[in-house]
């Protein structure tokens, strides 16, 4: 199996390249280790004999096997020591997703299940990774690759139209790599940022929306929202969102924010070189401190946890967290995501926004599972360590400030 380039983007979709899986599976004669540098003769062989097009090259197995963020491991004979077969699984940077990249099985090794090993191997070494889930593409006309993977616990998601170069479609699969991963999710609806500047917005938008299914999302009321809310200058274009600004927003619009923040002083000004532009963050956010003791929001100076966050979140609130989006896209800027669940291992969040370049869809960014430790060290943003969230209970005035997550509205849109 491979992901080969997709025309017009970056993103790999998976193609299988053993096409019969005998009964008679001698998996104790096969072993499985890291590949190394040493083996690159070895991997460039398995790209000519396993695949016809979209070879990876010595120069790209190189990169994969020394600076990528990515694990290669080989499937060698007991006995002879003959590599059979790789898998390459990629790893994000920011959440707890691997990706199947390549599984390559030596024709002559065919019938032995290499297959079926080499991606157990990958979920394991996914799993010491920290990663939650696995995910893959497979060609709609590869039975054999569907069968393996449904028969190893991988379920039908969504599809890739027109993804391969000979028009081929692709399902993608995804697979808990624990089975005791039953996130706890509220039912928040997603909604995409159309600009690069209001992911704060959006993830207002998501919010509200949970909380009144009522609620008509579209970019109208998206740069409304911005408008009201922006407070800082980014280092270049347009400015952001802060704390303040959004629950004012939502303030107006009916429902019950609160904030809690760990820096008094004016957010994130240390991104800021201008001394007037400085002066008119200040000024903007005491205005905004001075609405908000009007309105009776309420302000509380202290650290976002991630012990408060779910506990808040399983009382039925929707919490919209800032993170660095360095540990995600590595650019150093504030990001607003929209927390969606917990479980033992990770936070889900629903992220606004949707890499293209990369090609990501929609569903990339939905319930996206990051380790705990990870996201705490998400929320803190700079080199203070600003740490900011804003939970939504509900209407104003209803008597379910803090409904049960069931009925916080529909699905994802």
């Amino acid at each position: 199996m491979r992901a080969a380039p997709r025309r017009g983007g970056a993103h790999f979709p998976f193609r299988a390249m053993y096409s019969t899986l005998r009964s008679t599976p001698d998996l104790q004669s096969t072993t499985i280790r890291a590949a190394t540098v040493a083996d690159l003769d070895v991997l460039v062989r398995l790209e000519e004999r396993c695949f016809t097009s979209d070879q990876a090259n010595r120069r790209q197995l190189r990169h994969l096997l020394t600076r990528a963020n990515a694990a290669t491991l080989v499937a060698e004979d007991v006995v002879s020591g003959t590599v059979l077969g790789d898998v390459i699984v990629l790893f994000s940077r920011g959440t707890a997703t691997a990706r199947l990249y390549s599984v390559a099985v030596d024709p002559d090794a065919r019938g032995r299940k290499v297959g079926q090993v080499l991606l157990e191997a990958a979920e394991a070494e996914a799993w010491r990774r920290e990663r939650a889930w696995m995910r893959a593409e497979i060609r709609k006309d590869n039975r054999a690759s569907i069968g393996l993977f449904e028969s190893a616990g991988y379920r039908r998601f969504g599809e890739y139209a027109d993804y391969y170069a000979d028009h081929m479609d692709a399902w993608r699969y995804e697979k808990p790599l624990d089975e005791r991963l039953k996130p706890s999710l509220a039912r928040v609806p997603w909604y995409r940022q159309t600009l690069e500047f209001t992911c704060g917005p959006a993830a207002l938008i998501m919010g509200m929306k949970a909380l009144d299914p009522r609620l008509e999302p579209d970019r109208t009321l998206e740069l409304r929202l911005w408008r009201e809310a922006t407070t800082i200058f980014m280092t270049s274009g347009y400015g952001g969102c802060g704390p303040y600004g959004l629950a004012l927003a939502a303030y107006r619009r009916g429902f019950k924010p609160e904030v809690v923040v760990s820096d008094p002083g004016v957010h994130m000004v240390e991104s800021v070189r201008d001394p007037d532009k400085k002066e008119v963050m200040g000024l903007v956010q005491q205005d905004m401190e001075g609405e908000m003791a009007e309105a009776g929001i309420p302000i509380r100076m202290d650290r976002v946890t991630l012990e408060e966050l779910e506990f808040r979140f399983q009382g039925g609130e929707i919490p919209l967290v800032l993170i660095s989006s360095w540990q995600i896209y590595e650019e150093r800027s504030p990001h607003w995501v929209v927390v969606t669940g917990f479980d033992e291992h990770f936070v889900y969040v629903h992220d606004p926004y949707v890499d293209d370049k990369e090609g990501e869809l929609p569903s990339d960014s939905m319930n996206m599972p990051i380790g705990r430790e990870q996201f705490r060290r998400m929320t803190r943003y700079g080199r203070r360590g600003l740490q900011a969230a804003v939970f939504l209970s509900g209407r104003r005035g209803s008597r379910r400030s803090r409904g049960r997550r069931t009925d916080l509205g529909s699905g994802a849109t």
